[in-house]
């Protein structure tokens, strides 16, 4: 799992380790990278496993494909170019068995450790080579030949190139002795959940004792894992929870429900919001009215109706005399939002604005003008909308679609656009990616959060089939039947062009000429990332008109495109895509009444990851149980995706535990009420200065 120092944006801590015997600049600075500055950093470095190095194996016993630990004599050395350049050593171990010592990539200083007559411990694992016995690449230390072995088992610690195994041990051996390791946590919270003591735990992880190896180790050290996972979840819980509590010690304007537009959109709707619906909208009107800054996360499942929420939200700031911004990451899913904000609101009396890159100078100019002196209410629109040079008159609202695709900054200008200073924007973040309950639990425990767990009535289930990619022809004329039916569907592919990394998948580019030769009395269009935005529009415009029956396209199309008309999914190399891609792909079809179909195609031989995902999305249709399996498969790095809070990666705790993560919040409430100075030692010691952009 990825460490402290990739986690967020925070201001990198001066080091503290230089000057420390053998710790100049240079080595500092890769200390860094791993998020270690100081003794405390180095004492909650943790080992990734353990060798057992207090004992000697005669060559002649070395079980096969274990590593093991011999002490040999070395015979000779030299360098040989069989038929690379590489250091080959010959040994004896005490029997007088052979042991062969080969380093394809070598030192100087390895050249000199292997001299003849060096009395030498060796640890690596044997294998049967040229000339008998040999071990590649072992791990070799020089020493006396009654020298004794050690006591405890050899910890292997994560590192980064320069930093050696030997150099981290030293330090951190010395960074025990120096490094607080003091409680940080009122007795009556260590009796309350039966924590193990926070030094001893630390001690224990680094240093296990030797017995029985391999069978009671993690036994021994389950305490103090449990003490340490605590620890780090405390602190992040800790942090989001105290920003929680400070962002609603902002003002921020009352935007109290009128029913005013509100109540003449619900009328106008063609459909009845569903009972999850309701539920949302009633939680962010409550939110809206709120003297303090509403920071509240929507998500539900693909075509669960988020835009509509996000509407009746929108209005709701403009009943009040202000306007409301919805910013997306791409322009295909931000214009699929305006094209159904203008189709709702103007009959009420709202004006919509449309602000992209894309936009001839005249329509922005004139866009920009409308923003600026409050005639358009609501504003729809890319990256475009934090520009310089948009001003808002009165901003109350922004919403935020797929946030995890924008980083904090840009999520940050966006609210930042309110002119009244010392008054926040209230802010509406949306996913379509199901967060799983303990990752929304852990990591978004600084946001209210609403889950929308309904789809609307009518919807019919999507059928998916695996095929492997030779069967291509009859894939292609399923396609052809379900176009010639009247049906539309969409062939998808992961690459615009040749790649030489990516040689054998065939391209967006190709597919359009291969299919359009293939199934001449079908309309097939063309659509990917680096079309012009007005061809990409005229495209999908064509589509959603039914002038297009077969759409080929990349991945742009995974958000925001709603045709209930295609009922159709190709997707070619489906084992070169994520779960979440691919659930966000399968939920553009079945959109309609219509029965909906989505072909995975999959070139072999599949890797046991591409089998697993491909496995979770043929069995399951429920986003957040996707998601869920997800984050078993591949860790929480796609789900966090570009929010970069400043809050680090959990290093050691375990994210499928909800019962720990759940404890770890009703803690962290504890200490911020009653023992507040607590609270602060426990996040100085965790977090250390990495809490700087917990703001978005």
């Amino acid at each position: 799992m990825a460490g402290r120092e990739q986690a967020g944006a925070a201001r990198p801590q001066a080091s503290q380790l230089v000057g420390i015997p053998g710790v100049g600049k240079a080595v500092a600075d890769k200390l860094a990278k791993l998020g270690l500055r100081s003794n405390e950093d180095l004492a909650l470095h943790l080992p990734l496993r353990f060798e057992d190095e207090t004992f000697i194996t005669p060559v002649a016993a070395a079980p096969h494909g274990v590593s093991v630990q011999c002490e040999v004599t070395v015979l000779s050395s030299e360098v040989a170019f069989r038929p690379r350049r590489q250091l080959v050593a010959k040994a004896r171990d005490q029997a007088g068995d052979l042991l062969v010592l080969r380093f394809l990539n070598f030192y100087p200083s390895q050249q000199k450790l292997l001299q003849a007559g060096a009395h030498l411990r060796v640890f690596g694992e044997i294998r049967n080579g040229f000339f008998g016995a040999e071990m590649v690449h072992p791990r070799c230390q020089r020493i006396e030949e009654s020298e004794a072995l050690p006591q405890t088992l050899t910890p292997v610690y994560p590192t980064t190139a320069g930093v050696g195994q030997a150099t981290l041990r030293r330090l951190i051996e010395r960074a025990l002795k120096l490094a607080d390791l003091s409680e940080t946590l009122p007795e009556a919270l260590l009796t309350q959940h039966k924590l193990a003591p926070f030094a001893e735990s630390v001690h224990l992880l680094h240093q296990p004792p030797p017995a029985d190896f391999g069978e009671s180790i993690d036994r021994v050290q389950q305490k103090a894992w449990q003490r340490v996972r605590f620890d780090e979840l405390l602190a992040q819980q800790i942090s989001l929870r105290r920003s929680y509590v400070r962002r609603r010690e902002h003002t921020s304007v009352r935007l109290p429900a009128t029913g005013q537009l509100t109540n003449a959109l619900l009328s106008s709707l063609p459909f009845q919001l569903t009972g999850a619906q309701q539920r949302v909208v009633a939680e962010i009107s409550s939110d809206l009215a709120q003297a303090h800054p509403m920071q509240r996360l929507l998500q539900g499942d693909v075509g669960s109706g988020k835009t509509v929420v996000a509407a009746l939200a929108m209005l709701q700031a403009v009943e009040n005399g202000f306007q409301a911004a919805l910013m997306a990451p791409t322009e295909i899913l931000a214009e699929q939002h305006y094209l159904k904000l203008k189709d709702w609101l103007p009959p009420l009396g709202v004006q919509v604005a449309w602000l992209t890159g894309s936009l001839k100078k005249k329509e922005k100019e004139a866009m920009l003008s409308a923003v600026a002196d409050g005639s358009a209410q609501v504003v729809v629109g890319t990256h475009a909308l934090i520009e310089e040079s948009v001003s808002f008159d009165k901003l109350g609202l922004a919403v935020v679609d797929e946030q995890h695709r924008f980083g904090v900054r840009q999520r940050l200008a966006l609210r930042q656009k309110m002119q009244d200073a010392g008054t926040a924007v209230h802010q509406l973040m949306m996913s379509a990616t199901p967060i799983p309950r303990t990752l929304a639990m852990s990591f978004y425990a600084d946001l209210d959060v609403s889950v929308i767990d309904e789809l609307p009535p009518g919807r019919t289930p999507i059928r998916t089939r695996l095929v492997a990619a030779a069967k291509r022809d009859q894939v292609v004329g399923r396609v052809h039947d379900a176009c010639k039916a009247g049906r539309q569907a969409y062939w998808v592919c992961p690459l615009i062009e040749e790649s030489e990394t990516l040689a054998d998948l065939q391209t967006a580019i190709d597919t359009h000429a291969t299919l359009s030769a293939e199934l001449p009395d079908i309309r097939v269009g063309l659509v990917h990332g680096r079309m012009k935005p007005d061809e990409k529009s005229a495209t999908m415009e064509a589509f959603g008109r039914n002038e297009i029956q077969l759409l080929v396209s990349t991945t742009v199309i995974e958000v925001g495109v709603d045709v209930p008309n295609a009922t159709l999914m190709v997707i070619e190399h489906a084992e070169r895509f994520g779960l979440s891609q691919l659930h966000q792909l399968r939920g553009r079809v079945g959109r309609g009444a219509a029965e909906s179909e989505c072909i995975l195609l999959y070139a072999g031989p599949l890797s046991e990851m591409a089998r697993a995902r491909l496995k979770v999305i043929y069995e399951n249709t429920d986003g957040f149980e996707i998601a869920r399996q997800d984050l078993q498969l591949r860790g929480p790095g796609e789900f966090i995706g570009a929010r970069q809070s400043g809050l680090p990666m959990l290093k050691y705790a375990d994210l499928e535990d909800p019962v720990l993560i759940e404890a770890a919040r009703s803690a962290a409430e504890m200490l911020l009420k009653e023992y507040p100075a607590h609270a602060e030692r426990h996040l100085q010691r965790w977090l250390a200065g990495a809490e700087e952009l917990l703001k978005a």
